[in-house]
């Protein structure tokens, strides 16, 4: 890799210097160390892309930017979500899950991201990878940038790194990533623990401190720190395993840490496993006892994952999965683990009610591990028909409740109102959503 890396640069330092004699052409590329400055008098066109060996290069309007921002997008993270398996590590999920209707989410999240920082794009060098894995979102949104990586049709965790690696070693300022917590991973094993990273949140199961709360407030955050305003801290990279966690069970490990800009409205924070007290256990069961004896006849209740809302499936006598969506009608269980199709065709015609339980340390209530409560179903049932259930001790370490569906137009439908949460046995008031 090294020695391939030595002949990228002797090509590109060839092009810039006859960029010097023809004022036609015109590269911009990383490291500025490699690029030798030009006289003061000369004046750049309009941007353009030229080709470099096997990478494309599109042409900033501006040569000496005052930033460098890295990105690179996990194409498939996410995929694993509205079709409820939990997760897209491993080829054989990704087929099963495109199989099951998977569509990717990761470029429309990307484009969110990106479209944000139009603003900033004059002061700013966007360095992206190949295709699929951050060129692609790049141009949708009008920018200019650089190539890095080749363009691949399908891509892979090592992709993940080997372009992540050129973003270090161009010594970018920041180095944005588009994915869960496995690309958190792959980051982690690339970029040295005092690189600035951010992660923009596309995947299913996203429990690492590294991300924003959603595409938008990652842009903020990024403008904000390349501007010179936030300062840095170690934040957590977590993952869990997959097959496990498709069993129902939460084998969760911390893999080690990255420095992250900080905004503590806009970054969220590790996610925090339920404790497990006697006055917890009959706190959720007392609110379960509640929720019960609310539901109405055939009525479908889609229940989402987590400790509170399976006591309710406990109280029932039936299986309800601790880490899948699960629909009741007539308090028996219509479907188990169920995905985003699945619950359309159970809910067509049908009075519905959605109960959900905000991740603990984090707030989030939907786009977080429970997508199979997509925003089609979400519209379908209605915002006044969502209720929070949450223990006492649970509200109290959460500094509010929060939403990423995906859908941004839904989610400021969510802040323009209050949900109703149930903290415990007849015991419910109104909470804004962030």
């Amino acid at each position: 890799m090294a020695k391939r890396h030595k002949q990228e640069i002797h090509k590109l330092r060839a092009f810039v210097e006859l960029a010097h004699r023809d004022r036609r052409l015109l590269l911009f590329f990383f490291p500025r160390s490699f690029i030798p400055p030009l006289d003061n008098n000369y004046r750049r066109p309009a941007g353009g892309a030229v080709s470099v060996g096997n990478e494309t290069s599109s042409v900033s309007t501006a040569f000496s930017p005052a930033k460098i921002l890295g990105l690179v997008v996990n194409p498939i993270a996410g995929m694993g979500g509205t079709v409820g398996l939990k997760g897209t590590d491993g080829k054989a999920i990704l087929e099963k899950a495109i199989t099951l209707g998977a569509k990717p989410i990761a470029p429309a999240r990307t484009e969110i991201f990106l479209s944000e920082l139009k603003s900033i794009s004059s002061s700013v060098h966007l360095v992206v990878g190949a295709g699929l894995m951050g060129a692609q979102e790049a141009q949708n949104c009008g920018l200019n940038f650089t190539v890095v990586g080749e363009e691949k049709a399908e891509t892979s965790p090592d992709d993940t790194k080997e372009i992540a690696e050129k973003i270090v070693e161009a010594k970018a300022d920041l180095l944005v990533f588009c994915g869960g917590d496995g690309t958190a991973r792959n980051i982690m094993d690339t970029a040295d623990s005092q690189f600035p990273v951010l992660g923009v949140p596309t995947g299913v199961k996203m429990h690492s401190a590294v991300f924003a709360v959603n595409p938008k407030a990652a842009a903020q955050i990024a403008s904000h720190f390349l501007s010179g305003g936030l300062s840095l801290r170690e934040a957590e990279v977590m993952d869990i395993d997959e097959e496990a966690f498709r069993t129902g069970r939460v084998s969760a490990e911390l893999y080690g840490y990255l420095l992250v800009p900080y905004e503590s409205r806009l970054i969220q924070e590790a996610k925090m496993a339920t404790i497990v007290t006697e006055s917890e256990l009959r706190n959720q069961a007392a609110i379960a006892v509640y929720m019960i004896e609310t539901m109405k006849p055939d009525t479908a209740y889609i229940i989402g994952p987590g400790t509170t809302t399976r006591t309710i499936g406990d109280l029932l006598d039936a299986k309800k999965t601790l880490l899948g969506v699960d629909v009741f009608i007539n308090k028996r269980l219509a479907a188990q683990d169920a995905n985003e199709t699945q619950i359309l065709q159970i809910i067509s015609g049908m009075p519905t009610q959605i109960i959900v339980t905000p991740i603990g340390g984090q707030g989030f209530l939907f786009g977080r591990g429970n997508q199979q409560i997509s925003p089609e179903v979400i519209r379908r049932v209605g915002l006044k028909n969502i209720t929070v259930i949450a223990t006492n001790s649970k509200m109290q370490s959460l500094q509010t409740l929060r939403v990423d569906t995906g859908d941004p137009g839904l989610d400021a439908a969510f802040r323009e109102r209050k949900l109703r949460v149930i903290k415990d046995y007849r015991v419910e008031y109104q909470v804004s959503v962030e």
